[in-house]
This record gives structure tokens, sequence and C-alpha cells, in this order.
């Protein structure tokens, strides 16, 4: 399993944009990567985001 070790400012910041972002995929995305950190599996945030097992690693590789 691959999962995101993040520090608590960055955790701090992906909440902020998850709450506030105007632009729907930015939500998405901040809320999977802080979802990652929690020891959440690729496979079941592909399912509750809609998207494919890649789109997930590829959210992984830009942070």
């Amino acid at each position: 399993m691959r999962y995101l070790t993040l520090k608590k400012e960055e955790i701090e910041v992906l909440n902020y944009l998850h709450q506030n972002s105007p632009n729907n995929t930015v939500r998405k995305r901040s809320q999977c990567l802080v979802l990652s950190h929690q020891r959440h599996k690729i496979n079941n945030l592909a399912s509750v985001f809609n998207v494919n097992r890649r789109t997930i690693e590829r959210w992984y590789d830009s942070w």
C-alpha cells in the first residue's frame, strides 16, 4: 500500500483548500491527500472520488 505522510502544516493547508477552494477538483484532491495520510487505501479513495486508481497515484506524485 502507498500512503502519504504529511506534516501538520500541510494538513492544515489541505483542509483549508478543501473547505474554501472554489475549484471542485482542488477540493477533491486536497481531501484525498488528507485521507491518504489517514491510511485509506488507493482503491477505496478511487471509488469514493469516482476516479481511476492511476488518477489517485498522479495526485500523490504531484504532491
